[in-house]
């Protein structure tokens, strides 16, 4: 049994005006006990949030007066002040693009990236030496569609992911069925197209999140609409990914409506976790050394419409936000199985919807 620790853990909740707020808790890993630290309540909407790697600042969508509307998304920079989570405001840049759903900072800390849901296309700022953002300066518009009329009339960018050495930039684009790379140059904070532009998914797979292996060598990409996990080889120099495997998220026989959503994989990159949104489950696969998923076990997430999750840097916990369940639940990791058992009880939240550990 791991020691118990102490975690300063950032959850968002989508929602406008003062209900919209980023919450800081103080969360016991062994008793699964949370204890609100700070509350910032000057955010609206902040669908998604990244950290940097020193884990000195957070950054945040801001959607003032509407999200997805034809207003572009800001992205707020703040400096997170000390240990109980408080977040001083430094700046706000706008995103782009409407829908803005994702964000990125590469391993310097001097780029981030962002991607825009309703808009489908992506950018990327400069972050300052102080933490705060500057104005765009890269900026892709995605185009074209694909067979679901109802969700793919269009490109919608849903993540964008910089790779673990830092030199290529991935977006899942959920109305394209492709995963778009690009090059990154951090001195510039320019994205310029990849040797390979982009790799297709299965038609109306509608690829939503996608993730690195720790080792870098394999992308695991989750589809929306066909409740799967798409793994592909990544070359470290190209920056081409070759796809390997495709395996569902769901148990045989069921029939009813439901979506996928995030995926998390353990730091020693031997367990990966996909959520569910209406069969309102969490699926649990291990990861062989040459990256290919077996399903192990798919359980409650004991909330409706688990929207995201993260797992602790020790590998022991992972972390569920049921958005339209209005719950954070914390699971306790078997380092040998993977299997997940509930830990404490759920915490109450409205529409969690980001969850970052620092």
């Amino acid at each position: 049994m791991p020691l118990s620790q102490q975690l300063l853990i950032f959850i968002s909740a989508f929602a406008p005006g003062d209900n919209g707020a980023i919450h800081a808790y103080h969360f016991e890993t062994e008793t699964g006990q949370w204890t609100l630290a700070e509350r910032t309540a000057d955010v609206e909407y902040p669908f998604f949030m990244a950290l940097s790697l020193d884990k000195q600042f957070l950054y945040s969508i801001h959607a003032a007066g509407g999200f997805g509307e034809e207003k572009h998304e800001q992205i707020a920079a703040y400096k997170i002040a000390n240990d109980e989570g408080r977040l001083t405001l430094l700046n706000r840049q706008s995103a782009l693009g409407s829908a803005a759903c994702y964000l990125d900072v590469d391993a310097t800390g001097k780029v981030m990236v962002v991607a825009n849901y309703v808009t489908g296309n992506v950018a990327a700022l400069p972050i300052n030496p102080d933490g705060s953002l500057g104005k765009a300066t890269s900026s892709h518009q995605h185009a074209g569609s694909s067979v679901n009329t109802s969700r793919q009339e269009g490109p919608h960018a849903h993540c964008i992911v910089v790779s673990p050495n830092n030199r290529f930039v991935y977006t899942a684009d959920l109305g394209l069925d492709k995963i778009l790379a690009y090059q990154l140059d951090v001195s510039s904070a320019q994205l310029r197209i990849s040797q390979q532009p982009f790799v297709r998914t299965v038609p109306g797979a509608g690829p939503r999140h996608l993730t690195f292996h720790p080792n870098g060598q394999h992308v695991y990409i989750i589809n929306e609409l066909t409740n799967s996990v798409t793994m592909y080889d990544h070359d470290l120099k190209s920056g081409m990914l070759v796809e390997q495997q495709t395996i569902s998220t769901l148990p045989d026989g069921f029939g009813d409506t439901s979506y996928c959503a995030d995926l998390k994989i353990t730091p020693n990159g031997h367990f990966l976790y996909g959520t569910n949104r209406g069969h309102d489950s969490l699926a649990a696969f291990r990861i062989a050394e040459n990256g290919r998923l077996t399903l192990l076990e798919i359980v409650p997430s004991l909330g409706k419409g688990p929207q995201n999750l993260a797992i602790t840097p020790d590998g022991t916990r992972l972390v569920c936000a049921n958005m339209p369940g209005n719950n954070v639940v914390a699971f306790q990791i078997d380092q040998d199985t993977g299997g997940l058992t509930p830990v404490g009880e759920a915490l109450s939240i409205p529409n969690p919807s980001c969850i970052m550990i620092r």
